[in-house]
Protein backbone atom coordinates (compact mmCIF):
# COMPACT_ATOMS: atom_id res chain seq x y z
CA UNK A 1 0.00 0.00 0.00
CA UNK A 2 1.63 3.28 -1.04
CA UNK A 3 0.32 6.23 0.76
CA UNK A 4 1.09 10.20 0.45
CA UNK A 5 0.21 12.15 3.56
CA UNK A 6 0.13 15.66 3.71
CA UNK A 7 -1.91 17.99 6.29
CA UNK A 8 -2.63 21.45 7.35
CA UNK A 9 -2.82 23.15 3.44
CA UNK A 10 -4.84 26.34 5.71
CA UNK A 11 -6.49 27.35 2.14
CA UNK A 12 -7.54 31.27 2.22
CA UNK A 13 -4.53 32.15 4.85
CA UNK A 14 -3.74 35.73 5.12
CA UNK A 15 -0.21 36.13 6.39
CA UNK A 16 0.83 39.77 7.67
CA UNK A 17 -2.03 41.01 5.80
CA UNK A 18 -0.88 38.98 2.46
CA UNK A 19 -3.47 36.60 0.73
CA UNK A 20 -1.49 33.33 -0.41
CA UNK A 21 -3.47 31.60 -2.35
CA UNK A 22 -1.40 31.90 -5.51
CA UNK A 23 1.24 30.51 -3.08
CA UNK A 24 -0.78 27.95 -2.08
CA UNK A 25 -1.50 26.93 -5.68
CA UNK A 26 1.86 27.55 -6.81
CA UNK A 27 2.89 24.23 -4.25
CA UNK A 28 -0.51 22.44 -4.66
CA UNK A 29 0.66 22.35 -9.05
CA UNK A 30 4.15 20.26 -7.48
CA UNK A 31 1.84 18.36 -5.37
CA UNK A 32 -0.48 16.66 -8.09
CA UNK A 33 2.72 16.30 -9.99
CA UNK A 34 3.90 14.18 -7.21
CA UNK A 35 0.54 11.95 -7.18
CA UNK A 36 1.40 11.51 -11.18
CA UNK A 37 5.02 10.43 -10.55
CA UNK A 38 4.44 8.77 -7.39
CA UNK A 39 0.88 6.49 -8.11
CA UNK A 40 -0.38 6.73 -4.72
CA UNK A 41 -2.87 4.42 -3.86
CA UNK A 42 -3.87 6.47 -1.15
CA UNK A 43 -4.08 9.89 -0.34
CA UNK A 44 -4.44 11.12 3.22
CA UNK A 45 -5.24 14.61 4.30
CA UNK A 46 -5.32 15.54 8.08
CA UNK A 47 -6.77 18.35 8.95
CA UNK A 48 -6.75 22.25 8.50
CA UNK A 49 -7.71 22.39 5.33
CA UNK A 50 -9.00 25.62 5.22
CA UNK A 51 -7.55 28.04 7.98
CA UNK A 52 -10.96 29.22 9.12
CA UNK A 53 -14.78 27.95 9.31
CA UNK A 54 -15.84 30.15 6.21
CA UNK A 55 -13.28 30.18 4.04
CA UNK A 56 -13.08 32.39 1.23
CA UNK A 57 -14.32 31.47 -2.18
CA UNK A 58 -11.07 31.79 -3.89
CA UNK A 59 -10.13 29.20 -1.07
CA UNK A 60 -13.25 26.96 -1.89
CA UNK A 61 -12.71 26.96 -5.49
CA UNK A 62 -8.50 25.50 -4.89
CA UNK A 63 -9.69 22.77 -2.97
CA UNK A 64 -11.88 22.13 -6.33
CA UNK A 65 -9.82 22.25 -8.43
CA UNK A 66 -7.31 20.00 -7.22
CA UNK A 67 -9.26 17.58 -5.64
CA UNK A 68 -11.11 17.17 -8.83
CA UNK A 69 -7.40 16.46 -10.67
CA UNK A 70 -6.41 13.94 -8.50
CA UNK A 71 -9.93 12.21 -8.21
CA UNK A 72 -10.63 12.28 -11.98
CA UNK A 73 -7.16 12.56 -13.59
CA UNK A 74 -5.32 9.88 -11.84
CA UNK A 75 -8.28 7.98 -9.92
CA UNK A 76 -5.97 8.10 -7.01
CA UNK A 77 -8.91 7.94 -3.70
CA UNK A 78 -8.72 10.69 -0.71
CA UNK A 79 -9.27 10.28 2.63
CA UNK A 80 -9.36 13.57 4.29
CA UNK A 81 -10.26 14.57 8.09
CA UNK A 82 -11.28 17.98 9.66
CA UNK A 83 -8.79 20.38 11.69
CA UNK A 84 -9.65 22.57 14.25
CA UNK A 85 -9.64 25.40 11.95
CA UNK A 86 -11.99 23.69 9.97
CA UNK A 87 -16.34 23.33 9.72
CA UNK A 88 -16.82 20.21 10.06
CA UNK A 89 -20.03 20.65 8.93
CA UNK A 90 -18.98 22.63 5.82
CA UNK A 91 -16.28 20.28 5.16
CA UNK A 92 -18.47 17.36 5.30
CA UNK A 93 -20.72 18.14 3.13
CA UNK A 94 -22.32 15.86 0.24
CA UNK A 95 -20.08 13.15 2.09
CA UNK A 96 -22.09 10.44 1.21
CA UNK A 97 -22.10 11.28 -2.00
CA UNK A 98 -18.78 11.72 -3.00
CA UNK A 99 -17.46 8.66 -1.20
CA UNK A 100 -18.85 6.75 -4.28
CA UNK A 101 -16.20 8.77 -6.26
CA UNK A 102 -13.15 7.95 -4.28
CA UNK A 103 -13.45 11.36 -1.75
CA UNK A 104 -13.63 10.43 1.77
CA UNK A 105 -14.70 13.92 3.77
CA UNK A 106 -14.86 13.04 7.32
CA UNK A 107 -15.49 15.94 9.27
CA UNK A 108 -18.18 16.12 11.96
CA UNK A 109 -17.85 13.34 14.02
CA UNK A 110 -20.52 10.59 14.89
CA UNK A 111 -21.69 7.03 16.41
CA UNK A 112 -21.38 5.93 12.17
CA UNK A 113 -17.48 6.92 12.42
CA UNK A 114 -16.20 3.93 10.53
CA UNK A 115 -13.13 3.08 8.69
CA UNK A 116 -12.36 3.26 5.30
CA UNK A 117 -11.48 -0.04 4.17
CA UNK A 118 -8.81 0.09 0.68
CA UNK A 119 -7.52 -3.03 -0.94
CA UNK A 120 -4.29 -3.65 -1.92
CA UNK A 121 -2.65 -7.10 -3.40
CA UNK A 122 -2.41 -8.19 0.06
CA UNK A 123 -5.72 -7.80 1.31
CA UNK A 124 -7.42 -4.80 3.26
CA UNK A 125 -6.17 -1.70 4.89
CA UNK A 126 -8.21 0.04 7.43
CA UNK A 127 -8.01 3.70 7.42
CA UNK A 128 -9.26 5.23 10.91
CA UNK A 129 -10.85 8.98 10.37
CA UNK A 130 -10.08 10.76 13.77
CA UNK A 131 -11.35 14.06 13.02
CA UNK A 132 -10.57 17.09 15.62
CA UNK A 133 -13.39 16.94 18.51
CA UNK A 134 -13.55 18.48 21.75
CA UNK A 135 -13.72 16.42 24.53
CA UNK A 136 -17.87 17.34 25.64
CA UNK A 137 -18.66 16.56 22.09
CA UNK A 138 -16.85 12.95 22.09
CA UNK A 139 -18.29 12.34 25.02
CA UNK A 140 -22.35 12.95 23.77
CA UNK A 141 -21.40 11.44 20.43
CA UNK A 142 -19.62 8.41 21.33
CA UNK A 143 -21.64 7.99 24.95
CA UNK A 144 -18.29 8.05 26.28
CA UNK A 145 -18.28 9.54 29.97
CA UNK A 146 -14.91 8.83 30.20
CA UNK A 147 -13.71 11.19 27.65
CA UNK A 148 -13.13 14.14 30.40
CA UNK A 149 -9.76 15.55 28.30
CA UNK A 150 -8.10 15.21 25.07
CA UNK A 151 -6.20 12.11 26.45
CA UNK A 152 -9.25 10.01 26.94
CA UNK A 153 -11.21 11.41 24.01
CA UNK A 154 -8.31 10.33 21.49
CA UNK A 155 -8.46 7.09 23.51
CA UNK A 156 -12.49 6.81 22.90
CA UNK A 157 -12.46 7.48 19.43
CA UNK A 158 -9.68 5.29 18.63
CA UNK A 159 -11.77 2.38 20.59
CA UNK A 160 -14.72 3.10 18.67
CA UNK A 161 -12.83 3.02 15.29
CA UNK A 162 -10.87 -0.44 15.78
CA UNK A 163 -14.00 -2.16 17.20
CA UNK A 164 -14.42 -3.99 14.03
CA UNK A 165 -10.64 -4.33 12.68
CA UNK A 166 -9.91 -8.17 12.31
CA UNK A 167 -6.91 -8.98 14.40
CA UNK A 168 -4.07 -8.54 12.34
CA UNK A 169 -5.62 -6.65 9.47
CA UNK A 170 -3.22 -3.80 8.91
CA UNK A 171 -4.51 -0.63 9.88
CA UNK A 172 -3.62 3.59 9.69
CA UNK A 173 -5.28 5.93 11.80
CA UNK A 174 -5.87 9.93 10.75
CA UNK A 175 -5.76 12.13 13.63
CA UNK A 176 -5.76 15.84 14.04
CA UNK A 177 -3.68 16.55 17.42
CA UNK A 178 -1.13 17.55 19.53
CA UNK A 179 1.35 14.99 20.54
CA UNK A 180 2.86 15.63 23.65
CA UNK A 181 6.70 16.65 23.25
CA UNK A 182 6.09 17.83 19.66
CA UNK A 183 7.76 20.98 18.27
CA UNK A 184 5.26 24.07 17.86
CA UNK A 185 5.11 27.17 15.78
CA UNK A 186 3.64 30.33 16.26
CA UNK A 187 0.99 30.02 13.52
CA UNK A 188 -0.97 27.18 15.53
CA UNK A 189 -3.79 27.64 16.94
CA UNK A 190 -3.54 25.92 20.34
CA UNK A 191 -6.30 23.17 21.12
CA UNK A 192 -7.12 24.07 24.80
CA UNK A 193 -7.43 27.24 26.33
CA UNK A 194 -6.44 27.16 29.84
CA UNK A 195 -5.83 23.38 29.73
CA UNK A 196 -3.98 20.50 28.51
CA UNK A 197 -4.73 19.87 24.91
CA UNK A 198 -2.64 17.31 24.02
CA UNK A 199 -1.80 13.39 23.75
CA UNK A 200 0.18 10.86 24.29
CA UNK A 201 2.18 9.38 21.05
CA UNK A 202 1.71 5.80 22.73
CA UNK A 203 -1.88 6.03 21.74
CA UNK A 204 -0.70 5.49 18.40
CA UNK A 205 1.66 2.63 18.66
CA UNK A 206 -0.49 0.09 17.85
CA UNK A 207 -1.05 1.08 14.34
CA UNK A 208 1.24 0.37 10.94
CA UNK A 209 0.84 4.11 10.48
CA UNK A 210 -0.69 7.50 12.31
CA UNK A 211 -1.04 10.45 9.61
CA UNK A 212 -1.18 13.01 12.36
CA UNK A 213 -2.16 17.17 11.12
CA UNK A 214 -1.80 20.50 13.48
CA UNK A 215 1.83 21.05 14.16
CA UNK A 216 3.41 22.34 11.11
CA UNK A 217 6.83 21.30 11.06
CA UNK A 218 7.42 17.67 9.81
CA UNK A 219 8.02 15.75 12.61
CA UNK A 220 8.13 12.34 14.21
CA UNK A 221 6.27 11.89 17.09
CA UNK A 222 7.63 9.13 19.50
CA UNK A 223 7.55 6.21 17.27
CA UNK A 224 8.92 6.50 13.37
CA UNK A 225 6.14 6.05 12.59
CA UNK A 226 4.17 8.45 13.84
CA UNK A 227 4.48 11.27 11.38
CA UNK A 228 3.37 15.04 11.29
CA UNK A 229 3.38 15.89 7.43
CA UNK A 230 3.37 19.67 8.37
CA UNK A 231 1.79 22.12 6.68
CA UNK A 232 1.87 23.38 2.97
CA UNK A 233 3.91 26.38 3.24
CA UNK A 234 5.73 28.44 6.15
CA UNK A 235 3.17 30.25 7.99
CA UNK A 236 5.04 32.37 10.36
CA UNK A 237 8.40 33.99 10.44
CA UNK A 238 9.09 31.03 13.72
CA UNK A 239 8.98 29.07 10.25
CA UNK A 240 11.72 30.04 8.58
CA UNK A 241 14.32 27.35 8.95
CA UNK A 242 11.92 24.48 8.53
CA UNK A 243 11.63 22.36 5.04
CA UNK A 244 8.23 21.87 4.25
CA UNK A 245 7.05 18.17 2.70
CA UNK A 246 4.69 15.51 2.33
CA UNK A 247 5.23 12.20 3.40
CA UNK A 248 5.52 8.64 0.88
CA UNK A 249 4.71 6.00 3.02
CA UNK A 250 4.97 2.16 1.77
CA UNK A 251 3.22 -0.23 4.03
CA UNK A 252 4.02 -4.16 2.67
CA UNK A 253 1.75 -7.07 2.94
CA UNK A 254 3.51 -7.92 6.58
CA UNK A 255 2.62 -4.40 7.60
CA UNK A 256 6.24 -3.30 7.65
CA UNK A 257 6.43 0.80 6.99
CA UNK A 258 8.80 2.71 4.84
CA UNK A 259 8.71 6.05 5.06
CA UNK A 260 10.07 9.00 2.22
CA UNK A 261 9.73 12.84 2.70
CA UNK A 262 9.46 14.97 -0.14
CA UNK A 263 10.33 18.51 -0.16
CA UNK A 264 8.21 21.32 -1.39
CA UNK A 265 9.65 24.25 -2.88
CA UNK A 266 7.13 27.39 -2.32
CA UNK A 267 6.67 30.44 -5.12
CA UNK A 268 8.36 33.20 -2.34
CA UNK A 269 10.56 31.60 0.84
CA UNK A 270 9.58 33.24 4.32
CA UNK A 271 13.12 34.75 5.74
CA UNK A 272 14.40 36.63 8.80
CA UNK A 273 17.04 38.56 8.07
CA UNK A 274 19.16 40.89 11.27
CA UNK A 275 21.58 43.46 11.12
CA UNK A 276 21.85 46.91 10.84
CA UNK A 277 19.87 48.88 8.42
CA UNK A 278 22.85 49.84 6.03
CA UNK A 279 24.18 46.45 5.65
CA UNK A 280 21.11 45.14 4.98
CA UNK A 281 20.40 47.61 2.66
CA UNK A 282 23.98 47.39 0.68
CA UNK A 283 24.60 43.42 0.92
CA UNK A 284 22.93 41.05 -1.48
CA UNK A 285 20.27 38.14 0.24
CA UNK A 286 22.52 35.29 1.00
CA UNK A 287 20.87 32.10 -0.04
CA UNK A 288 17.33 33.72 -0.89
CA UNK A 289 15.77 36.01 -3.55
CA UNK A 290 15.16 39.53 -3.03
CA UNK A 291 11.13 38.73 -3.53
CA UNK A 292 10.45 36.35 -0.60
CA UNK A 293 8.54 37.20 2.02
CA UNK A 294 11.43 38.73 4.97
CA UNK A 295 11.02 39.80 8.38
CA UNK A 296 13.61 42.39 9.14
CA UNK A 297 15.53 43.07 12.54
CA UNK A 298 17.09 46.07 12.72
CA UNK A 299 20.25 46.33 15.56
CA UNK A 300 20.55 50.19 14.93
CA UNK A 301 19.74 52.49 17.95
CA UNK A 302 18.55 55.54 16.72
CA UNK A 303 16.14 56.97 14.30
CA UNK A 304 15.51 55.82 11.02
CA UNK A 305 13.54 57.97 8.98
CA UNK A 306 10.63 55.40 6.87
CA UNK A 307 12.47 52.30 7.39
CA UNK A 308 10.26 49.57 6.38
CA UNK A 309 9.51 51.60 3.13
CA UNK A 310 13.43 51.82 2.07
CA UNK A 311 13.48 48.65 3.15
CA UNK A 312 10.73 47.28 0.52
CA UNK A 313 12.82 49.02 -2.18
CA UNK A 314 15.19 46.28 -2.09
CA UNK A 315 12.82 43.91 -0.74
CA UNK A 316 9.56 44.46 -1.43
CA UNK A 317 8.09 42.04 0.28
CA UNK A 318 9.47 42.79 3.91
CA UNK A 319 6.16 41.74 5.63
CA UNK A 320 7.25 43.11 9.63
CA UNK A 321 9.71 45.17 11.02
CA UNK A 322 11.43 44.81 14.37
CA UNK A 323 13.26 47.40 16.32
CA UNK A 324 14.52 45.41 19.29
CA UNK A 325 16.98 48.24 20.77
CA UNK A 326 14.43 50.75 20.64
CA UNK A 327 12.11 48.83 23.11
CA UNK A 328 14.88 47.93 25.40
CA UNK A 329 15.72 51.77 25.46
CA UNK A 330 11.85 52.70 26.51
CA UNK A 331 11.07 54.33 22.65
CA UNK A 332 8.64 51.46 21.68
CA UNK A 333 6.12 50.63 23.97
CA UNK A 334 3.65 47.24 23.57
CA UNK A 335 2.69 44.58 25.55
CA UNK A 336 4.76 42.20 27.46
CA UNK A 337 7.03 39.47 25.10
CA UNK A 338 6.53 39.02 21.68
CA UNK A 339 2.53 39.04 21.24
CA UNK A 340 3.20 37.29 18.29
CA UNK A 341 3.73 34.23 20.07
CA UNK A 342 1.18 34.88 22.71
CA UNK A 343 -2.23 32.70 22.04
CA UNK A 344 -5.69 34.95 22.73
CA UNK A 345 -5.84 34.31 26.09
CA UNK A 346 -2.47 35.26 27.32
CA UNK A 347 -2.56 38.48 24.89
CA UNK A 348 -5.69 39.68 27.34
CA UNK A 349 -4.49 38.95 30.05
CA UNK A 350 -1.44 41.25 28.84
CA UNK A 351 -3.66 43.75 27.68
CA UNK A 352 -6.13 43.79 30.82
CA UNK A 353 -2.83 43.88 33.43
CA UNK A 354 -1.41 46.86 31.01
CA UNK A 355 -4.64 48.51 31.64
CA UNK A 356 -5.88 48.07 34.61
CA UNK A 357 -2.31 47.56 36.62
CA UNK A 358 -3.97 44.20 38.11
CA UNK A 359 -3.67 41.00 36.32
CA UNK A 360 -7.17 39.01 35.95
CA UNK A 361 -8.32 37.27 38.90
CA UNK A 362 -9.07 33.00 39.32
CA UNK A 363 -12.50 33.79 37.97
CA UNK A 364 -12.08 36.36 35.46
CA UNK A 365 -9.28 33.93 33.91
CA UNK A 366 -12.21 31.12 33.96
CA UNK A 367 -14.46 33.03 32.66
CA UNK A 368 -11.93 34.54 29.80
CA UNK A 369 -11.23 30.82 28.69
CA UNK A 370 -15.12 29.79 28.83
CA UNK A 371 -15.56 33.03 26.42
CA UNK A 372 -12.92 31.80 24.29
CA UNK A 373 -13.84 28.15 24.01
CA UNK A 374 -17.26 28.75 23.45
CA UNK A 375 -15.94 31.16 20.80
CA UNK A 376 -13.67 28.23 19.02
CA UNK A 377 -16.73 26.08 19.08
CA UNK A 378 -19.00 28.27 17.51
CA UNK A 379 -16.55 29.25 14.72
CA UNK A 380 -16.31 25.00 14.08
CA UNK A 381 -19.81 25.07 13.54
CA UNK A 382 -20.41 22.95 16.77
CA UNK A 383 -22.69 25.31 18.56
CA UNK A 384 -23.33 24.78 22.45
CA UNK A 385 -25.06 21.11 21.82
CA UNK A 386 -21.77 19.30 23.53
CA UNK A 387 -22.50 21.16 26.57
Amino acid sequence: MRILHTSDWHLGRIFHGVYLTDDQAHVLEQFIQLVADSRPDVILITGDIYDRSVPPTEAIKLLDEVLTRILLDYKVPVVLIAGNHDSPDRLGFGAGLLARQGLHLIGQLTDRLEPVVIPDTFGPVYFCPAPYAEPPLVRERLCAPGAVNHEQAMLSLIQHLTASIPAGARRVILAHAYVAGGEESESERPLSVGGSGSVSASLFHPFHYAALGHLHQPQKAGWEHVRYAGSLLKYSFSEASHRKSVALVEIDGAGKTAIETIPLTPRRDVRRLEGYFADIMSNAPEGGSRDDYIMVTLLDSGPIMDAIGRLREVYPNVLHLERPRLAAEGELRGPGGDHRQLNEAALFSSFFEQVTGTPLSEEESKALVETLEGFYRKERGEGHEAG
